[in-house]
């Protein structure tokens, strides 16, 4: 992957915002109720789906290698084990298709809606998958649900909301500046 300096600040820049909505958290029973799927959206949309899944992949493994960047007060490989490391995991992704949809269509608020539902897809997954075969509680889908989407999706949709409203007001000063790839409409 080809990356100039400009964009390598840009991603270490968005990699940052991360880790800072990390810290700015509230911690309820498995899933803590955080910032960092507002930054993960700005990226995909501002930084487009390579750079944007690029600097989410940063983040990750920043916190893997040991520096505690996650919302909760644990860092390196053993994080994978967590319940919450499938939304972290969502969020490579997540950016990837927020930027993937708005550089083919420039669908901003679908392009964050898709993101936000395949983070959940991903993180309610991987929590059930966790909580049942590697922590061994008996955890039903249902209940998964409860915990790690019921809490959190009109917040997330909120979230979209007001990214999408920013995003669309400082696209175009972006773009006439330079500072933006044009979609491929």
């Amino acid at each position: 992957m080809k990356i100039n300096t400009r964009e390598m600040i840009l991603v270490s820049f968005f990699a940052t915002l991360t880790i800072i909505g990390a810290k700015v958290s509230l911690n309820l029973p498995y899933v803590p109720a955080s910032l960092q799927l507002v930054f993960c959206c700005f990226a995909g949309i501002l930084l487009g789906a390579r750079l944007g899944m690029l600097s989410q992949l940063i983040y990750m493994v920043i916190g893997l290698i040991g520096i505690p960047v996650f919302s909760k007060p644990i860092a390196g490989p053993q994080y994978i084990l967590q319940p919450t490391f499938g939304y972290i995991i969502g969020f490579i992704v997540a950016a990837y298709v927020i930027g993937f949809i708005r550089e083919r269509y420039n669908k901003i608020f679908i392009a964050i809606l898709v993101g936000i539902i395949v983070d959940y897809i991903i993180g309610v997954s991987y929590m059930y998958g966790i909580i049942n075969l590697y922590i061994g509680k008996v955890m039903t889908i249902q209940a998964a649900l409860m915990v790690g989407f019921v809490p959190f999706i009109l917040k997330d949709i909120f979230v979209g909301v007001i990214v999408s409203i920013i995003a669309t007001a400082t696209i175009p000063a972006l773009k006439s500046a330079g500072l933006l790839k044009v979609s491929r409409k």
